[in-house]
């Protein structure tokens, strides 16, 4: 077998190399895409992770609150059981942050703030032990309004890691107000960054005196977890919306919530592998049809058809394996250079503003390699069977060996029923397992089913043909030769299906998108902090400010907004929980997928989103008890009443994948009694002066944070604007956020446009390489056309005729098994994957054109192929036979 690769199959790469470039290409690209989208989330996640880790170090358990915080009563009950070894009260914010001496012209930071016991770090999380620089008080640990900083705001705000005298001064941005903090020393911790200081300095400094975000715990030695947590549980006064968590849940409800996202962005890159599989069977099957003669030769002289079978095929494994060597080094290059210029975020938004070091795996590079070969070789069966099953004499007198069978179109049937069945099943683990597979079975029984759809139409347009010998003899031809025919236009039916699949998918997403933002953005123009980039509290608008926005000259009203966090599981991400004026009709302000149900008296009326209704499995018209613990009023007397929340109606949401609860603002306010906002909806006075009402707003503003309690504003935070530093409050235009939406859609989306013109690409290649191999075996039937009179250009239009034909058909069939994987993947996949659905939508002069396109290109490439064949002089084609 060495031996006749090293002579047979060498001399015929030799002599035609860019054929088998195109293939080894084709699989290169599909191995390269697949192994550089798992090598960056790999990358992403495990540096997510190890940041995760060393913020919140090494407890045992964290005890977390719902939503909102913990009161330090808790902490003192906690810290003094006896199975508790150490107790970490915690307080986490977020702000703005940028050097004093610098902050007119500084770009802001965002900077994480996290208040602990600094007692108790060095043996629960060391890397975030305070270092203080020489010089600093004895206890600076201690100190009010200091911070130390991580290497990663170290670089960003521009402070030297061995420090400066005098001390460096931040100045923090929260809210709308403006804190003035010193720099003693640094922290070791990875990742974003990060200011460590003392829990009670922090307190102090953000004004929220007894207030906790999480208690981390490291247990005595020996202590049962189970039974420790039921006996916290029973403690008196213990909160019923404080819950329990491990320290790698975080890290693994990040990766649960991401994880369906990295299969759908796997699976898009496998579609390039999928095609070139098409690829190198048309290179090959070329190959096979050119070395015809010689394959007889060989067979002649004794290679049994199972070598010759095992030659083709060890041909397509080598193909195969430099495609995917290739194909891994390429997807590294590109990996690195993504984390490089993008960070770890491929789009989705889990993994903003990590910068990870690249994570390379020999196992992983193994199976995305195993995977270039396998697809390889399965693209070279059916050439290596060809071969296989080559007859001798016949091929050695030129008589050719192409068969017209059709093959049995019941396997198709079956195929396309089994899909059906698959595609109604679960996800698995939140992955659509078997809507994947649904559709290879659909694809495969499509193109099995190939050969009779040939034969049925080419039949129903021979009467139509019957006046036209030149047609009638290309139709004839292409239907008692079906089942080459469906060899030849295979690739284009595969490619052409995934491309109006992605077309369908794509153009329903971005219809449905439109609808849902003209739905969420019903005012001309929105007010929100300008703290957006730093999140959390630090993006709040203060208490009030609504209320004075409406009654400046030129409102004609408002309607505040606010989001917050939900925990309702440790083993889930959190929910996020919308208030807003519902008004009576909630229609007129949320996408419903349905009727809004009356709420019963006494009840709260919630509207959750279809992602909690698939991961929470509640429905309308179902009260929600676990909702009722996380706003349960603190009581030690456990006598409090609970709100009782019944879910009145689903939305449809397109942003939050984690699932979204909404409720009217003013129930929310009087359960939390917290009347801070996060967007405030601006609808203008007809004919008012956007300039001037913009600059009231911002006044509106300034006086608000020179307003905020004293000992928490800098002096200068009234002069923002003034003095040169961004605004307080940024304004957003209805249409500019429509704009910038679809913008982000259209550029995440731009990898299926690039993906359908390979794929499309390939098919016509694989048409062009079957239909040169079936003229190489038709030359003794051009050469008879010949003598019966036809002329060159009639020969070339009896080929050019079949090509349109089989094109032809292969765009309907493309376009038929386009259509029910887009069904697929528009009422299967995305809900499974991402748990919201959408409007199908067929953008049907594109998919015209995109068959028009494929139809004049085969058309065209059967014309080229057949050009050589009737050059050919006659007499010496047919030669043979004399």
């Amino acid at each position: 077998m060495l031996a006749l690769l090293r002579t047979f199959s060498w001399q015929d790469l030799r002599h035609h190399p860019w054929r088998s470039a195109a293939a080894v290409a084709a699989v290169m690209l599909g191995v390269a895409l697949a192994f550089a989208v798992h090598v960056i989330n790999a990358s992403a996640l495990d540096e997510f992770s190890q940041a995760v880790r060393a913020v919140n170090g090494q407890p045992d358990l964290e005890v977390r609150p719902m939503q909102g915080t913990l009161g330090e009563d808790l902490f003192a009950q906690i810290a003094t059981h006896p199975d508790v070894a150490r107790a970490n009260p915690v307080l986490e914010a977020t702000a703005m942050a940028r050097p004093v001496a610098l902050a007119p012209v500084a770009a802001p930071v965002a900077l994480r703030l996290l208040g602990a016991d600094a007692l108790l770090l060095p043996a629960m999380a060391p890397v975030l032990m305070p270092r203080p620089w020489e010089g600093a008080a004895r206890d600076a640990l201690f100190a009010p309004a200091t911070v130390y900083l991580n290497p990663a705001a170290l670089q960003a705000l521009g402070v030297p890691p061995e420090g400066t005298q005098p001390r460096p001064t931040l100045q923090l941005q929260t809210g709308l107000q403006t804190l003035a903090v010193q720099v003693a020393g640094t922290v070791s911790a990875p990742g974003a960054p990060l200011a460590v200081m003392d829990i009670g300095a922090a307190q102090d400094l953000l004004g929220r005196v007894g207030q906790l975000t999480r208690i981390d715990l490291q247990l005595q030695p020996g202590t049962d977890r189970s039974a420790f947590r039921q006996a916290l549980q029973a403690l008196p006064g213990w909160p019923a919306q404080a819950t329990l968590a491990e320290p790698g849940d975080a890290a693994q409800r990040v990766s649960n919530l991401s994880r369906a996202y990295r299969v759908n962005l796997t699976v898009l890159a496998l579609v390039a592998l999928f095609t070139g599989a098409f690829l190198v069977f048309s290179v090959l099957a070329l190959s096979v049809a050119q070395r015809g003669p010689q394959f007889a030769l060989l067979a002649v002289l004794g290679a049994t058809p199972r070598q010759r079978l095992a030659l083709v095929l060890a041909e397509s494994a080598l193909l195969g394996v430099a495609g995917s060597l290739a194909g891994l080094a390429l997807g590294t290059a590109l990996a690195s250079a993504a984390l490089q210029l993008l960070g770890g975020d491929l789009g989705g938004g889990y993994f903003a503003g990590v910068q990870p070091r690249l994570q390379w795996s020999l196992s992983a590079a193994l199976l995305y390699g195993s995977l270039g070969v396998a697809a390889a070789v399965a693209g070279g069966w059916w050439p290596a069977r060809a071969a296989q099953a080559l007859p001798p004499a016949q091929t050695l007198k030129g008589l050719g060996s192409a068969s017209g069978r059709a093959g049995r179109g019941w396997v198709g049937l079956v195929l396309i029923a089994a899909s059906a069945g698959l595609a109604a099943l679960p996800p698995v683990f939140g992955i659509p397992l078997a809507a994947y597979v649904a559709i290879g079975l659909l694809l495969v029984g499509g193109i099995a089913l190939l050969p009779w759809g040939v034969a049925w139409l080419l039949q129903r347009l021979q009467p139509l043909a019957a006046r036209h010998p030149l047609t009638l003899l290309a139709l004839e031809r292409a239907r008692r030769m079906r089942g080459t025919a469906a060899i030849a236009v295979g690739g284009v039916v595969a490619s052409l299906s995934l491309a109006v699949a992605l077309t369908v998918m794509v153009a329903s997403f971005r219809g449905s998108v439109i609808q849902w933002l003209d739905a969420v953005l019903p005012s001309p123009l929105y007010v929100r902090s300008a703290l957006q980039a730093a999140g959390g509290d630090a993006a709040l608008l203060p208490p009030g400010f609504a209320e004075v926005v409406a009654r400046l000259p030129g409102v004609d009203k408002v309607s505040p907004l606010r989001t917050s966090p939900l925990q309702l599981s440790a083993t889930r991400p959190a929910l996020t929980v919308l208030s807003r004026p519902l008004g009576t009709d909630p229609a007129q302000v949320l996408p419903l997928t349905g009727p809004a149900l009356p709420v019963p008296a006494g009840q709260i009326g919630v509207y959750v989103s279809e992602a909690v209704v698939d991961l929470y499995g509640v429905r309308p018209g179902q009260a929600w008890p676990e909702l009722s613990k996380a706003f349960m009023p603190a009581a030690t007397d456990h006598q409090a009443q609970a709100a009782t929340f019944f879910i009145a109606g689903v939305w449809r949401d397109y942003v939050r994948q984690t699932g979204a609860i909404t409720l009217d603002s003013a129930a929310y306010q009087r359960l939390t009694g917290d009347t801070r906002i996060s967007d405030l909806a601006l609808w203008p006075a007809d004919g008012v002066d956007m300039a001037a009402l913009q600059s009231r707003i911002r006044n509106a503003a300034q006086q608000a944070s020179a307003a905020a309690p004293a000992g928490t504003s800098d002096s200068g935070a009234a002069n923002h604007s003034a003095d040169g530093n961004p605004p307080l409050v940024e304004f957003v235009s209805a249409q500019s956020i429509r704009e910038r939406s679809l913008q982000i859609f259209d550029r995440s989306f731009a990898v299926t446009y690039w993906l359908q013109a390979v794929a499309i690409g390939i098919g016509l290649f694989g048409v062009a390489a079957s239909f040169s191999a079936q003229v190489l075996a038709r030359r003794k039937e051009f050469g008879l056309l010949a003598h019966l009179g036809l002329t060159r250009r009639q020969i070339l239009a009896v080929v050019a005729g079949e090509g349109a034909a089989w094109t032809g058909i292969g765009a309907i069939a493309g376009v038929l098994l386009g259509l029910a994987v887009s069904v697929v993947l528009v009422h299967v996949v995305n809900p499974q994957s991402f748990h919201w659905t959408m409007e199908m939508n067929i953008p049907a002069p594109r998919l015209w054109a995109l068959c028009a396109a494929v139809v004049v290109s085969g058309t065209v490439t059967a014309w080229l192929a057949g050009r050589a064949a009737a050059g050919r002089d006659a007499v010496m084609a047919v030669k043979e036979d004399w």
